[in-house]
């Protein structure tokens, strides 16, 4: 089986939804996740890149995935948009995040601590 090299997270309350890659751009895997199931998703994973928009609840999902070894960085929501290729779906949106994400000029926010996060209110 391929190695996936870098994931597209789509934060949802409820149901996430993951795009992931190979190094040669072929699509390994692209499913929805419960809450519950993500971080088992990538327990199960080698070391790889994970994109995620920042929003409130990706600075925890942040700090969760890279204790897990893997690299995660954060884009802004506004920055993504331009890598979305057809209609606004949670699938669109992970697959738009994982390409976003590779990018050499794309901009990066970097995740707060829990210490920071609660001073900031989210």
């Amino acid at each position: 089986m391929k190695k996936i090299i870098t994931v597209g997270l789509d934060l949802a309350k409820s149901v996430s939804q993951v795009h992931g890659i190979a190094e040669e751009g072929d699509v390994i895997v692209r499913r929805a996740l419960r809450r519950s199931q993500v971080l088992d998703f990538f327990r199960t994973l080698e070391p790889c890149l994970v994109g995620m928009e920042a929003c409130g609840s990706a600075h925890y999902w942040a700090r969760e995935i890279q204790a897990l070894g893997h690299t995660v960085r954060m884009m802004p929501p506004a920055y993504v948009k331009a890598y979305v290729k057809r209609n606004k779906t949670d699938a669109a949106d992970a697959e738009a995040i994982c390409e976003a994400v590779t990018r050499p000029t794309m901009r990066y926010v970097p995740a707060k601590t829990q210490d920071e996060q609660a001073v900031d209110g989210g």
